[in-house]
């Protein structure tokens, strides 16, 4: 039940002064290389982008500078350090930790299992509050009411999810590209097939270091990083006092106004080259779960903020005296001493801008996931130390092709930012908009400061959108083309998961059906156990009836085993596992609820099978007790109950050694239990001999404790006996499709794309560490 996972929280929580050092400087690698590089094509795409020129006076390029500055005054600086970072999840950020804020505190999700039980976990933070805000509260209930504006707040979430992913393609493509166009300031007579091959060949070597992990790359990026912001602050100094002082004016927000007036349209359209400067704010928050929001806060006040600014301000008094070299105004604004040094290390900077976003892809695609809004793909966690660093192949290949083709297809650095520029402020505004929600909800603040947040910070990033939009048709159709792609595939799965959960609850077995049948259930029960997976929290699923319907045989003890996923970002070992019982004791009928956080990492735990016996051992022994009561959820089904660490006093567990007779002990193979009456002991030694991992070996013993009442010992014998003969899986093998009274687009949404993203995907996660001699698959059909 994955222990390692709860461990990587507990010790990334204890930090001190040399853990935040550390990953202060760790997220220079990982965090800011995006918006550490993004002077090589700001005043290019700014320029270049619209009909503005630069002039003999100085306006141009100082009302430019002035955008720069309180651009990224306002937006990195004000929103993201002072106010955004502070909605963190347990230590999360991204759009989804801002969802899942608003979902615990207000009925607004539209996960089907959620249970009241789970406002008890710890890191569920519901803290006991004065009565919400009459403003609050109305809005609040309106949400709650209204299930189109659940589905439209689901839509808006993942359409700002979407828009990450296309960050995660157009970040390394322009960084990348733009750095090497470099060589063409020295080699003029290059051509621009040789500087696209380059970026090809450095985008591959990218995406393929992944697999090492955020905390190896960190490491190996951050002194990149921070020898990058020494390059361009020192040259900005150097082009300030030689070229222009009088640069420092641009602080002035004066002359924005003077820089509208004097291009008009032109300078609006031009807005959209000048966002570039904030590209990669967001990823301080969609990182957080990476780092700690002392440590990003740290790295950004007291070197990137600083360093950047002086950057642009040396660009900006170079270009006001070379207006001709804005084309490459970053490279010819170089010293030709220090020219190659620094070439180097911004293409090496430039493949590190592209980490971070990489890095929040596929933290937001985990989020997704666990959410029930993206198809299954198979996540690695990369780090035995740092919590919620992980790598996801197939989005990291995903990701690269879709870099490759970008690079290939435009190789001009202008239409990618042109398309880079609508993805990172659509993202931004989306964040702003959820983040007034939060103000409103989750902080229970004044809705006159939630709406001064919204109108203030929403009105910025509406100006930039609009200058985006008028580029559309000259790169700004990639990131439309790539969200509406992904949003199309994140709704239909969603969509397909509660279609078939609905079907699921609405034909689950009725439990007065179930206790008129008596404890054999109308059945013969066999000796073993039989876990069932199921996806619902209450009653008996179908797939239970539908067995036994067409084969009236069934485990001597059944345990309906659902593993869902709640909206915290992770939950604690000791809290994870719900135990409870289904009808009356005769009936030797369980229920176990796995529940996990959206940034918890399920693993293949091939002792689940003994942790299982062990936690029902531990229920039928406090079943009843003062300690159950005070920790349960009543529901139809009876009572469950929170059942952490194993204490033994129900049942103890003992590992065989080699002198141990199997014959003498209630012992088995911990990744492959099966009846004796289908497989034979020489089936069991094949399966132990390569190439499978030889598994030890265990029996279960009852204490002679007087304590235990005889009716529990003998229901504890009975657990350890079924145990013995044998554990079956049995999982249901579903085939979606929708009613034949459907509409059509019902029927292509379910009958060609959920079916074709199930049977493209991989296998469900609980799957992946049955023995195959164990597992049994039931088909079943739903119209839904």
């Amino acid at each position: 039940m994955d222990i390692e996972s709860a461990s990587y929280k507990d010790q990334y929580c204890k930090t001190s002064w040399k853990v935040v050092l550390t990953l202060a400087y760790q997220s220079f690698g990982v965090v800011y290389g995006d918006l550490s590089t993004s002077p090589l094509y700001v005043y290019k795409s700014t320029f270049f982008g619209s009909k503005v020129r630069l002039s003999d006076s100085d306006a141009e390029i100082l009302g430019v500078l002035s955008f720069i500055f309180w651009t990224f005054t306002l937006i990195p600086i004000l929103k993201y350090v002072f106010i955004v970072l502070r909605a963190d999840d347990n230590g999360e950020g991204g759009t989804f930790a801002l969802y899942s804020l608003l979902c615990r505190h207000a009925k607004i999700g539209l996960l089907p299992n959620q249970q009241p039980v789970d406002e008890e976990l710890s890191t569920y933070s519901l803290e006991q509050r004065p009565p919400m805000r009459q403003g609050s509260q109305i809005i609040k209930t309106f949400l709650e009411s209204h299930q189109r504006l659940r589905t439209g707040l689901l839509v808006v979430v993942l359409l700002g999810t979407c828009m990450v992913i296309g960050d995660g393609v157009l970040t390394p493509t322009i960084s990348v590209l733009s750095a090497v166009s470099g060589l063409r300031v020295k080699a003029s007579d290059l051509h621009e097939h040789y500087v696209v091959l380059l970026a090809c060949v450095i985008l591959i070597g990218l995406f393929a270091l992944q697999h090492y992990g955020t905390h190896k790359v960190g490491f190996m990026f951050a002194p990149i990083v921070i020898a990058w912001l020494f390059c361009i602050s020192s040259i900005g100094v150097y082009n300030i006092f030689r070229w222009n002082p009088g640069v420092f004016r641009a602080l002035s927000p004066y002359y924005l106004y003077k820089y509208l007036k004097k291009t008009q349209i032109d300078g609006w359209i031009s807005l959209g080259g000048v966002l570039l400067c904030i590209t990669g704010a967001e990823a301080m928050y969609a990182d957080l779960g990476h780092f700690s929001q002392c440590s990003i806060k740290l790295a950004f006040t007291c070197a990137v903020y600083p360093c950047l600014i002086i950057a642009y301000m040396g660009q900006a008094a170079f270009l006001s005296r070379h207006p001709a070299d804005i084309e490459r105004s970053f490279y010819m604004s170089i010293p030709k001493p220090v020219f190659w040094p620094v070439f180097l290390v911004a293409t090496l900077a430039a493949v590190v801008g592209s980490q971070a976003v990489i890095s929040a892809t596929f933290s937001i695609i985990k989020q997704s996931q666990s959410l029930g809004c993206f198809p299954r793909v198979k996540i690695l966690h990369t780090s035995n130390h740092i919590y919620g660093q992980i790598y996801i192949p197939e989005i990291n290949w995903i990701l690269m092709v879709l870099c490759l083709a970008i690079t290939i297809g435009f190789r001009d650095t202008i239409m990618i930012g042109n398309a880079y520029g609508l993805a990172v402020i659509t993202v931004m505004l989306v964040t702003t908009f959820l983040m007034f929600l939060v103000m409103v909800i989750v902080w229970e603040k004044n809705v006159l400061i939630a709406l001064a947040f919204l109108l203030f910070f929403g009105s910025i990033e509406c100006l930039y959108i609009s200058a985006s939009l008028t580029k559309v048709h000259e790169g700004g159709w990639v990131p439309l083309v790539l969200s509406i792609i992904f949003m199309a595939v994140m709704y239909i799965w969603h969509y397909g998961f509660r279609k078939k959960y609905e079907f699921d609850l609405q034909n689950k077995v009725s439990m007065k059906w179930l206790l008129t049948l008596g404890p054999s259930l109308g059945i013969v029960r066999v000796p073993g156990i039989g876990l069932i997976y199921t996806d619902l929290v209450t009653g008996v699923p179908p797939i239970f009836s539908h067995f036994v319907t067409n084969l009236p045989a069934f485990h001597q003890i059944l345990v309906f085993v659902c593993v869902k996923h709640v909206p915290v970002p992770y939950v604690p070992l000791g809290e994870r596992c719900l135990i409870g019982r289904i009808g009356p004791k005769e009936f030797r009928m369980f229920r176990c609820i796995i529940r996990y956080g959206y940034k918890d990492v399920q693993k293949d735990d091939h002792d689940f099978e003994n942790q299982l016996v062990m936690k029902i051992g531990e229920f039928i022994q406090t079943e009843g007790t003062d300690v159950l009561a005070s920790s349960n959820e009543f529901t139809v089904d009876g009572r469950m109950a929170v059942i952490g660490v194993p204490t033994q006093r129900g049942i103890k567990i003992v590992s065989l050694t080699k002198d141990d007779s199997p014959d003498n002990s209630l012992s088995l193979p911990l990744s492959y239990s099966k009846s004796p009456t289908m497989q034979s002991f020489q089936d069991i030694e094949e399966l132990e001999s390569p190439p499978f991992v030889q598994r030890k070996k265990v029996r279960f013993e009852i204490p002679d404790s007087p304590d235990i009442d005889p009716s529990v010992r003998d229901e504890l014998a009975e657990l350890i006996e079924a145990k013995e003969a044998g554990v079956a899986y049995i999982l249901g093998h579903s085939y979606v499709k929708a009613k034949r009274n459907s509409s059509l687009l019902k029927k292509i949404v379910i009958d060609v794309a959920y079916n074709f993203l199930r049977n493209n995907c991989r296998v469900p996660t609980v799957a992946l560490s049955i023995p195959h001699l164990s597992l049994i698959e039931v088909g079943m059909i739903y119209c839904v």
